[in-house]
């Protein structure tokens, strides 16, 4: 097998690494709102923990030192605290399924306008066609939510629908940066928490000392070390290896993961509408993935 070869092949396998991690990641913050932990304690965990971790490694190798001052500011507020308590605040309205259409599923579509606006390059036909598909069935699954689930539904997409923006654009620099897993870890976890924690611990609501053990644990370890440690590190090599496109595209796979675990886990109820919706986003994702970043 050749360098090539090989790379693009653990890139594949990095992002539907990915896609499990995320899948798993809607459930355990849909359920996070019965730890009795707030989104800022959620969001110090995904920070401070991590940074138990990303000190000393980047102490060690130093990956500020090939970074501006440009980059590590834009790449902080991307992945920095605006962006997760978006997120973590659409848990609040809708459920796991919709984190994962409105995060996931229309990653492609902003990573093809994304591409279009400030690259220059079109998509190809098969791409265009597998983003309508996407597309079609993200707004079917926003009506049909208003119809059949909390009236509020839509409160929460359209926070998904913002984190997806930010989350998109994380991915295109990192490819256009061709940003490493220590430059990503250093800005994403460590920056963050330095600017993030001290705020949390003086100003913001906080439940942490009262959440109950069980729940606390299960919050701590997947939000603290899970999506914002090895997460980041699987997108980024994927998103290197294989492009920001492919990536997007695959990540698009994520909402059919998140609504099947949610039936599982969470007994959310998903009707035929849904059902049908998901699988033929799941065929845009198919017929979008393609052999070359564009």
């Amino acid at each position: 097998m050749s360098t090539g070869t090989s790379s693009n092949f653990t890139g594949y396998v990095a992002a539907w690494c990915v896609v499990f991690i995320w899948s798993f990641w809607l459930i355990v913050s849909r359920v996070a709102t019965d730890s009795g932990l707030t989104i800022y304690d959620l969001a110090a965990l995904r920070y401070g923990l991590a940074s138990l971790i990303a000190v000393p490694l980047c102490i060690y190798y130093q990956p500020w030192r090939d970074l501006n001052l440009f980059q590590i500011t834009v790449l902080s507020f991307i992945l920095g605290p605006v962006y997760i308590l978006f997120v973590f605040s659409g848990f609040l309205y809708a459920p796991a399924a919709h984190g994962g259409v409105f995060m996931n599923g229309v990653l492609p579509i902003i990573s093809i306008l994304f591409m279009i606006i400030f690259v220059r390059v079109l998509p190809s036909a098969r791409q265009v066609f597998g983003g309508i598909l996407i597309f079609v069935s993200a707004i079917f699954l926003a009506w049909n939510a208003s119809v059949t689930s909390d009236p509020s539904a839509w409160i929460g997409d359209v926070l998904f629908l913002t984190g997806a923006l930010f989350f998109s654009a994380f991915i295109i620099l990192t490819e256009r940066w061709q940003l490493d897993a220590m430059q990503i870890i250093f800005c994403g976890t460590i920056v963050n928490a330095a600017l993030y924690l001290p705020v949390w611990a003086i100003w913001l609501p906080s439940n942490i000392t009262e959440a109950p053990i069980g729940p606390f644990t299960v919050q701590a370890i997947y939000q603290g070390f899970v999506p914002n440690f090895i997460g980041l590190l699987f997108v980024a090599h994927a998103s290197r290896t294989i492009g920001n496109g492919n990536t997007s595209f695959i990540l698009a796979a994520v909402p059919g993961g998140g609504a099947l675990l949610g039936a599982i886990i969470l007994n959310e109820h998903l009707h035929l509408g849904s059902i049908l919706a998901l699988i033929i986003l799941t065929l845009g994702l198919l017929l979008s993935v393609r052999q070359r970043s564009f």
